[in-house]
């Protein structure tokens, strides 16, 4: 353990301050700060505590937090060494929205501006303190899953996090967690995360007003859909639409139009699991679903779940499409015959496969 000491004047609201708790009081406080010894082979630790117990000198012991520098005529993408490593990054942290990828550091929300610093600061060694103490405590979840499985998968060595919120200690499965107000040191190894249920309620096209901004194609919706809001303990977290598939061939068939997660709840894969419910709502019916993607993370998603069969067209380009059949969305083809995405029919849950999120709808 770490003795620390200071001084500061003894006055007379210091005295009566401290007499009014009967708190014998001269002038010094001392604050015993326990010792941490880390392992020497981990990929995520955490120190976890109250404020006031010592968490950030701790942390200190381990190295120093890197100083982030947000360029105030820059996009927060602009600012990664590449295009592809500010995708991997910021959506790694479960900032998934692309306008705001557009944007300049300064006029983010606090979450998301927690989200980017973060992406930034993520390597083997790194220590991230005040970790999730500026965001409610879903956001909080959702970035910290999102973060663990990142560190996972990218194989990143030794990051060590503090908070003084033990509700994180689920969501990011460290390989030990240290308590800085007891002293005791805890090797976990990695935790199933909580299941988190998703209410899908029917609604109106109206309600795409509060997500348009959110997604990456364009803020159109097709008045026609069928549309669904996504609740998560109350909270609205997503809003989910399809249409219906034109084919001559097919019979009640309907695709995904928009998916959109809120980005304070991006991360725990809440997006896919809203299609995966849709294309059950469709199947239950007696439907058939499909849906196109150009997002790696829902395609590659798909390409690896049982509950999905890729298309004859998944991941490939298209310049077959009949450019003599006019259609409303002809101009949006044009532009894109070249663009390769995934493709996906849903067929449903066959092998009892569980995705860790429940939806329902009402």
């Amino acid at each position: 353990m770490t003795k620390l000491t200071c001084t500061v004047k003894d006055d007379e609201i210091t005295r009566a301050c401290s007499e009014a708790f009967d708190y014998q009081f001269s002038g010094t406080v001392e604050t015993v700060i326990p010792t941490l010894v880390t392992p020497d082979d981990y990929q995520i630790g955490l120190v976890v505590g109250p404020s006031g117990s010592g968490k950030s000198t701790i942390l200190g012991g381990i190295g120093p937090q890197d100083e982030i520098n947000w360029p105030a005529d820059m996009a927060i993408c602009s600012c990664f060494e590449s295009a592809d490593d500010a995708k991997s990054r910021l959506g790694a942290v479960g900032l998934n929205s692309i306008p705001s990828w557009m944007k300049p550091y300064h006029v983010l929300s606090n979450g998301e501006r927690f989200r980017a610093d973060l992406a930034r600061r993520i390597k083997t060694g790194a220590v991230i303190d005040e970790f999730t103490s500026v965001v409610d405590r879903k956001v909080a979840a959702s970035c910290a899953f999102s973060v663990q499985r990142y560190i996972r998968s990218a194989g990143i060595e030794r990051v060590t996090f503090a908070t003084c919120h033990y509700d994180v200690i689920e969501w990011l499965a460290p390989d030990w967690v240290f308590d800085s107000g007891t002293g005791q040191m805890l090797r976990r190894g990695c935790l199933r995360r909580p299941e988190i249920r998703i209410q899908l309620v029917p609604c109106s096209t109206e309600a795409w007003s509060v997500f348009s901004r959110h997604h990456y194609l364009d803020a159109n919706i097709n008045r026609s859909a069928r549309c669904w809001l996504a609740f998560w303990d109350g909270d609205v977290v997503g809003f989910m639409s399809i249409i219906a598939f034109p084919s001559g061939s097919l019979k009640n068939a309907w695709r995904e139009h928009r998916t959109v997660v809120l980005p304070e709840f991006q991360g725990l894969g809440i997006g896919v699991r809203m299609s995966d419910a849709a294309g059950e709502i469709v199947i239950a019916g007696g439907g058939i679903f499909f849906s196109k993607t150009a997002s790696m993370r829902m395609g590659e998603y798909r390409n690896s779940s049982s509950l999905w069969k890729p298309t004859s067209k998944n991941q490939k380009a298209r310049p077959d499409y009949n450019h003599n059949r006019i259609t409303k969305e002809n101009g949006y083809k044009d532009l894109h015959v070249g663009r390769v995405c995934y493709s996906h029919q849903y067929v449903g849950n066959q092998t009892g496969e569980t995705n860790g999120i429940a939806a329902v709808s009402k």
